[in-house]
């Protein structure tokens, strides 16, 4: 419980410090992930904002090792909460009547899915099938790939109005999904004896390569979507996504049972069908002020 508060403190910083130094960057683009990474890392307030993240992931290994996946999944997502806190202290974002509903309904509904735990009837996986594994998460990377770039492309339209970033955290959230999918495969390894048939049994799992190929483009869509859109609300959604994705299909790929008491099983289900109805119904486009990226500006000749 102690390593899960403190992710979503790391976690809710990294992003919120990440934001607000891609604010005072040029306008990145994802077609130019070199240029992008180059702006990244010449940002001292960026880079404090990834290793707070990174900071975070060491703390998720720890909670995947003592707790099931949904109960986990549940206890990230209350960080929520102090990250709209800090992007409206830190920001100066502002979230509509609308949006605070949701976010509300969302913890509801997430809360629903921790008080359907039990400690003596859940059990802790530490392995599941590679197949099984592959099967799940190659799938929903095509599908998050392709859902960033029918994103930007709508974006590009003239006259659009702007998007609050919806669909760049559905997209996201699917990569992150399987991050945390191999985040938890990773924990299985971890081991104080026997390190080197560990970490050959590690390399041998399709996990690390999971988390390479999501670090990669992880970090190129995160940055993008995250510059031009509100934190408050495309971290949210993105993280709702991703604890959905993890808490369901990763519940069964590692085959951590669904509770078998009626009241447990219906608060688990509904709870997850209110987050995904609240995602679904949330506005598509932003009427809160953002604000201004910084451009460099032009002198004439």
């Amino acid at each position: 419980m102690a390593a899960a508060l403190l992710a979503n403190v790391l976690y809710s910083t990294g992003f919120v410090l990440e934001k607000r130094a891609l604010a005072a960057m040029p306008e990145v683009d994802i077609r130019r992930p070199a240029r992008l990474l180059r702006l990244v890392l010449g940002s001292p307030l960026w880079i404090g904002g990834s290793l707070s993240l990174t900071a975070g992931f060491g703390a998720q290994l720890a909670v995947y090792r003592t707790l099931p996946i949904a109960a986990a999944q549940g206890i990230f997502v209350s960080g929520l909460v102090l990250l709209v806190l800090l992007s409206s202290r830190l920001l100066g974002e502002e979230t509509t009547g609308r949006e605070r509903y949701a976010l509300g309904a969302i913890l509801a509904a997430l809360l629903m899915v921790v008080l359907s735990l039990s400690e003596d009837s859940d059990t802790v996986s530490r392995s599941a099938p590679a197949p099984l594994i592959l099967t799940v998460c190659l799938p929903s990377l095509a599908m998050g790939i392709w859902l960033y770039g029918a994103a930007e492309r709508r974006s590009r339209h003239r006259h659009r109005m702007p998007t609050t970033g919806v669909e760049y955290g559905v997209a996201v959230g699917l990569l992150y999904g399987v991050s945390s999918l191999a985040i938890k495969g990773v924990s299985s390894y971890l081991t104080t004896s026997g390190l080197g048939g560990a970490a050959v049994g590690l390399l041998r799992s399709p996990y690390p390569y999971l988390l390479l190929f999501t670090g990669a483009f992880g970090l190129v869509m995160s940055q993008a979507a995250l510059q031009r859109c509100r934190a408050s609300l495309i971290v949210p959604v993105c993280t709702t996504v991703t604890c959905l994705f993890t808490a369901v299909l990763g519940t069964l790929a590692f085959g951590e049972a669904l509770p078998h008491e009626p009241v447990r099983l219906a608060l688990r289900l509904a709870g997850t069908a209110l987050a995904v109805s609240v995602l679904l119904a949330m506005p598509k486009h932003d009427t809160a002020p953002q604000p201004p990226i910084a451009t460099k500006e032009l002198t004439p000749p």
